[in-house]
């Protein structure tokens, strides 16, 4: 009989590997919330257009990483590669930009990309990002930075550095991009390289063979033609995250690998990755409302890997808190005691206790069995007798300590002796 098998560059989150991944989506939603981002949810799959107009047509996301389809009806879709464009769709069509200013939002899903499967390096990833839109102000562009570093530190990580550039405007980045491109035309590089330099010349200096590299030294570098507007703003965001503790360093050559970064840009790397060291990044897009046929909108944003801040934190050793798991776990002994236990566990979870149940008719041995590998505190266990005179056998499981509880009692019981666990606890 044969079986499928997850698509190659994929993979399943199984319990209880899973709640890593939990953990650090709701450790990076966090402090978003708390400063006032609001979630939203784009579809998984969009126009091609509106990444081939947004993202770039020269960036290897459009030309070589892209899923694409056709529907039936002949339009040319294309699954989600990355969540800032969608973002800014999504914003412009529903008139957002309309209202109150800045627009913060926050978001959490997967991602699409046909890439050589390698570990950190999937085809369908999932990351948590975040926009702050229609606002060009240092402040939004440090706050983001602040936000992002904040969250990796409440999962405990500590071994990450934040690389910070500026990639200048409209204003100053024409004359960069012709003294760029004069240079690079007198090295030695590939057609595909070659045509890129027409293109966006910017995204050569990202190139990561050492081949190009070795040829960049001498490259003209964006920090030396900043306009005076971009000096003042990169020096502002450099002071506001100095003052909140933030420690960056200084990377001239970071381009990332999207056309519509402007001004501040970002990444945050972690070196136990190995090649795929990037954890998360970001900046300003200035113009891609525009890009997109809507208006001037500036705006700001990241994205954080989910998959590779898992394996930063592995990385480091640093083990995530265990989710609440199962505290009291049900034996009934007869079809009464199913039907009268069943009853106790629903009030229970009402209650806010993490309970379980013996599912599927076990006998004693084995029902008690699971109750011990479901790491309970407490297992409740009733008979025909025990119903007759109207109690429940509370189980002490790691004392093996039992107690006969009235049934109108059970709760309130089961919760008093949990609580003083917990106190026990954190003595």
């Amino acid at each position: 009989m044969s079986t499928f098998s997850a698509p190659r560059g994929t993979y399943d989150l199984l319990p209880p590997e899973s709640a890593d991944y939990l953990a650090v989506r709701e450790a990076i939603a966090a402090p978003l919330k708390r400063a006032g981002y609001g979630y939203i949810e784009t579809p998984g799959f969009e126009n091609v257009e509106l990444f081939a107009r947004g993202v770039g047509e020269s960036t290897d996301i459009v030309t070589k990483e892209m899923y694409t389809l056709t529907t039936k009806g002949g339009s040319r879709l294309a699954l989600r590669p990355e969540g800032t464009a969608p973002v800014v769709r999504a914003v412009l069509e529903h008139n957002l930009h309309r209202g109150a200013l800045p627009i913060k939002v926050w978001y959490s899903g997967s991602q699409y990309r046909y890439e050589r499967p390698q570990a950190g390096r999937y085809r369908h990833f999932s990351q948590v990002g975040a926009e702050a839109l229609g606002a060009e102000d240092p402040a939004l562009d440090a706050e983001l930075i602040i936000l992002a570093a904040d969250a990796y530190r409440s999962l405990g990580l500590k071994d990450f550095r934040l690389l910070l550039n500026s990639l200048g405007d409209r204003e100053c980045r024409p004359a960069y991009r012709a003294r760029l491109q004069e240079f690079l035309r007198g090295l030695d590089l590939d057609e595909d390289t070659r045509a890129r330099i027409e293109i966006n010349p910017l995204r050569v200096l990202d190139d990561k063979r050492e081949s190009v590299q070795k040829q960049l030294t001498g490259a003209p570098m964006m920090r030396d033609h900043l306009c005076e507007a971009c000096k003042e703003y990169h020096e502002q965001v450099r002071e506001l995250l100095t003052a909140a503790g933030v420690a960056f360093v200084d990377d001239e050559k970071l381009v990332r690998g999207l056309d519509y970064y402007t001004r501040t840009t970002f990444e945050f790397v972690h070196d136990g990755l190995g090649s795929q060291s990037a954890v998360g990044g970001g900046g300003r897009y200035d113009g891609l409302s525009e890009m997109l046929g809507g208006p001037p909108l500036p705006s700001v944003g990241w994205a954080l890997g989910v998959d590779r801040t898992v394996l930063a934190l592995r990385a480091e050793g640093v083990e995530l808190p265990e989710p609440s798991r199962t505290r009291v776990f049900a034996v009934p002994l007869g079809e009464q005691a199913r039907r009268t236990l069943f009853g106790l566990v629903t009030e229970l979870r009402r209650q806010g206790v993490a309970t379980d149940f013996a599912y599927g008719g076990k006998g004693l041995k084995n029902a008690m069995k699971s109750a011990n590998r479901s790491g309970a505190a407490y297992a409740l266990v009733a008979g025909e007798r025990d119903l007759a005179e109207g109690v429940v056998q509370v189980k002490d499981l790691d004392s093996g300590e039992q107690t006969p509880v009235p049934l109108d009692g059970v709760v309130e019981e089961l919760r008093r002796k949990l609580a003083r666990v917990v106190e026990r606890c954190a003595e």
